[in-house]
C-alpha cells in the first residue's frame, strides 16, 4: 500500500470516509476527485489511498490489477496508517469497495469501523452476469450503503433485484447512471453533478444514522 493519503473536507470532522480506487483508476482520477469533493462538501472528512500496484504505476511500472482477494491486507494496513479518530466508514469505488466489503465485518466486530460505502459495486464482470461476486454479501453484518447506477454494466437494477443480499445492505439507485453514476443528460435530464449531490446527502444521512 502507498503510505500517501489524499484528504478532503474538515480536518476535525466527526466522521471520516476511507476510500480506495477502482481497478483501473488512480486515487486522483477525475471520478475519484469528483466523488471526494462531493462527500467532503457535506461536511465529512474523506481520505483516499492507493493499492501498491497503482502507486507503482506512478513510477513507470505498468502492473495489472491483482485479484481483489489479495488486496485485503493492504486495505487493513491503510486503516492502521490512517489512525482515524471518531467514526470511520470504509469503502471505495468499484474494486476498492469490493475489497473493503471483504474485510468490513471483521473490523466491524472489532469496533474499528462503523459502516461500509461502495460506489458502483462490481456485482459481476461486464457481460458475464453468471460470474457473481456476491457470496459474502449474503451474510454481511455491517451497515452498508451501495450507490449503483441503474445501467451499470457491473450490475443493473434488474440484475441486482434477483440477488440474495444481507438486510444490512441498502442500495441507493441512481437513474440512468453508469459505473461512475454518470447519467445521459438527454435521456434522464440529469447530470453527474446532480447524482453526486444526491449521493453526498444520502451518505451524510447514512453516516449520521450510524452514530444515533
Amino acid at each position: 500500500m502507498s503510505e500517501t493519503f489524499l484528504f478532503d473536507g474538515p480536518e476535525h470532522a466527526g466522521q471520516t470516509i476511507l476510500l480506495a480506487h477502482g481497478a483501473g483508476g488512480a486515487m486522483d482520477s477525475p471520478a475519484m476527485n469528483a466523488l471526494a469533493a462531493a462527500l467532503a462538501g457535506s461536511g465529512m472528512r474523506v481520505a483516499r489511498f492507493e493499492f501498491a500496484y497503482m502507486a507503482a504505476r506512478r513510477q513507470g511500472q505498468r502492473k495489472p490489477p491483482p485479484r481483489a482477494e489479495t488486496l485485503q491486507n493492504e486495505y487493513r494496513a491503510a486503516i492502521d496508517a490512517l489512525a482515524c479518530r471518531g467514526t470511520l466508514i470504509i469503502g471505495g469505488k468499484s474494486m476498492g469497495g469490493r475489497v473493503a466489503s471483504m474485510v468490513a465485518d471483521d473490523l466491524f466486530r472489532e469496533g474499528r469501523i462503523a459502516g461500509l460505502l461502495c460506489i458502483g459495486y462490481p456485482f459481476h464482470p461486464p457481460q458475464k452476469p453468471e460470474k457473481l461476486r456476491t457470496a459474502h454479501l449474503e451474510h454481511l453484518q455491517i451497515p452498508t450503503l451501495i450507490a449503483q447506477g441503474t445501467r451499470d454494466p457491473f450490475g443493473t437494477r434488474e440484475e441486482v433485484a434477483s440477488y440474495r443480499l444481507s438486510p444490512k445492505i441498502e442500495i441507493a439507485w441512481f437513474e440512468d447512471g453508469d459505473h461512475d453514476l454518470k447519467p445521459r443528460k438527454k435521456v434522464s435530464g440529469l447530470t453527474a453533478q446532480d447524482h453526486l449531490a444526491t449521493l453526498a446527502q444520502g451518505v451524510a444521512a447514512f453516516a449520521n444514522n450510524l452514530t444515533d
